[in-house]
């Protein structure tokens, strides 16, 4: 069921994907666990084999489909089994030794690791920040360019239009990852990027009991070569993922309203105290990146960032906290957050704090953190 690209944010979320209604049929099918199907005579059909596709995956890759790129008809999604199961298939289904790729040096704390089997493989890997569109500087001879917006865990955001129409017009492939903002907060394939890929593990999906990741692109070739690294690799969803999170779609709206709105209800009042510093929310109005944010995103995301003056008041207040799980991951329904440096891979302080705002009542949040924040001063 294709959703008009009129009907309301809600709406799209709650209806998209679902089949036409059948009597006496559920309205979301259950999770087909086949490995394979019946397959007679020739093998045409949309169904053979468990690793190509299955019927759960198609459900829930037309419903990403409508909330990435609502009314457009041209365009595919493919499910993943993670967010870098997603990533990696984009990158090693269009580089080839020699290529050049722009990637952020400010991004996931994986591209690291991404950056040097990139490397080993003859790919020559450029990096600038998000901010300031500072990749613009080092597109030249480059195959794909590789934007992060906002960036994970600084929250900087880059200019996705003007990136790629720079990108373009030098011949290059843009991929926006999506994470962060979700199709709801930001549409990369409506600012022009090529792919719009994503980890469903997060706020998409929101409950942190499932890992998934997906590819939207509108280009059929530029998606069957990704399908078809799909099928080499195998990174396929177990069905009973791909189902559930359909079902959480439905609330997907719901979600991010509320944990939107959380989490500038925090940076307001984060805003005035002098005991941490870096603030960093693009909702914000003085935030560095809202100025650009405002001009591309529809939301501005549900985590916040803010450091501490030493690791040991970092630890103190991730200790203190009552309301919030110390987890690295983002965009759950229970709010999370973490001493980022702790893992070692972002180019962040000891004190650095990644907060993702949950759906709780805002003033029990808020006064949660203020308390955790004023114990962890002593």
């Amino acid at each position: 069921m294709t959703q008009s690209a009129q009907i309301g944010d809600g709406t799209r979320a709650v209806r998209a994907g679902l089949p036409e209604a059948l009597k006496n049929e559920p309205t979301l099918p259950g999770p087909v666990f086949a490995a394979h199907f019946h397959l007679p005579g020739d093998v045409s059909g949309p169904y053979t084999y468990g690793r190509d596709d299955n019927p759960t995956w198609t459900h829930l890759e037309r419903a990403i489909g409508e909330l990435e790129a609502p009314g457009q008809e041209d365009v595919d999604t493919l499910v993943f089994a993670s967010g870098m199961a997603a990533i990696s298939a984009v990158l090693f289904s269009q580089l080839k030794a020699g290529d050049v790729v722009v990637l952020p040096s400010d991004g996931y704390q994986v591209f690291p690791l991404v950056r040097e089997q990139l490397t080993a493989f003859g790919i020559e890997v450029r990096t600038a920040p998000t901010g300031g569109d500072a990749q613009l500087d080092v597109l030249d001879g480059a195959k794909l360019l590789w934007i992060e917006t906002p960036s994970n865990p600084g929250l900087d955001v880059c200019d996705v239009r003007r990136l790629a129409e720079a990108a373009h017009a030098c011949g290059a492939l843009v991929a926006v990852d999506n994470t962060l903002a979700t199709p709801l907060g930001q549409r990369p394939l409506e600012l022009g990027a090529d792919f719009s890929v994503a980890s469903g593990t997060k706020q998409l999906t929101g409950h942190g009991d499932i890992l998934l990741g997906y590819v939207t692109c509108r280009d059929a070739e530029l998606t069957a070569s990704v399908r078809g690294w799909r099928k080499i690799v195998g990174a396929i969803p177990g069905p009973m993922e791909a189902w559930l999170a359909h079902r959480s779609l439905a609330t997907l709206q719901l979600r991010a309203e509320r944990q939107n709105a959380n989490a500038l209800a925090l940076a307001l009042a984060l805003r005035d105290r002098d005991d941490i510093e870096g603030l960093r929310y693009p909702g914000l109005p003085d935030d560095p990146s809202h100025k650009i944010a405002a001009q591309q995103m529809r939301r501005f995301g549900c985590v916040v960032s803010f450091t501490l003056p030493t690791r040991a008041r970092a630890e103190r207040f991730m200790k203190a906290l009552t309301l919030v799980d110390d987890a690295t991951s983002f965009g759950g329904v229970r709010s999370t957050a973490e001493r980022r440096r702790r893992w070692g891979g972002d180019d962040v302080s000891e004190g650095f704090i990644r907060f993702s705002a949950g759906a709780e009542d805002p003033d029990d949040l808020v006064a949660d953190v203020l308390r955790a924040l004023d114990e962890a001063a002593v």
